[in-house]
């Protein structure tokens, strides 16, 4: 059952991939798992998929930063991991390029309310990518992961984007 719907969801992706974030595909072996699948590249703006042919349940992403926000020009890689009961447990993401954000801690981990407990099967990891982005353009001081950037972002919003930006340029622009 989750073999088949992640089948389905990276099928979708590269169909209806979404608009308001875009991803590269980070491995050889995405792109040879993707061929096996009979999905094209064409056109392909936003990638995520299995970071080997053989697992099915690991996947990798980069998003690149949302123009509008002060992660904008960066590229941030994510890694996303499938329980076996997916879809009725959320994948877990986490972000390995470091990033200055009151919702994503040092380790990567992503405070995301449908990530825990606000997640439905009905979610998909496009629905989830375009959350993450959302939260880089708009974060939730109300709800931090890091309290202190939380505090910054709310009392210093300038002190705030300028440390974001500072950042981005170090580690997500190499």
């Amino acid at each position: 059952m989750a073999s088949r719907r992640i089948i389905k969801e990276l099928k979708d992706l590269h169909r209806d991939p979404p608009t308001s974030c875009s991803a590269v595909v980070l491995s050889y072996e995405f792109v040879l798992f993707t061929r096996l699948q009979r999905v094209s590249f064409d056109n392909f703006l936003f990638g995520a998929g299995p970071a080997s042919s053989d697992d099915m349940f690991h996947w990798q992403a980069t998003i690149m930063g949302p123009n509008d926000s002060p992660y904008a020009g960066g590229v941030f890689l994510v890694t996303i991991h499938f329980p076996p009961d997916y879809p009725f447990k959320p994948p877990k993401v986490a972000f390995r390029t470091k990033v200055f954000h009151p919702n994503i801690n040092s380790n990567g981990n992503i405070c995301l309310d449908i990530l825990k407990d606000q997640w439905s099967p009905a979610l998909t990891i496009s629905k989830v990518l375009l959350s993450i982005c959302s939260l880089l353009t708009d974060p939730n001081p109300d709800d931090p992961l890091v309290p202190e950037i939380a505090h910054m972002c709310k009392n210093d919003r300038q002190r705030y984007e300028a440390t974001a930006r500072n950042w981005t340029q170090k580690y997500a622009m190499n």
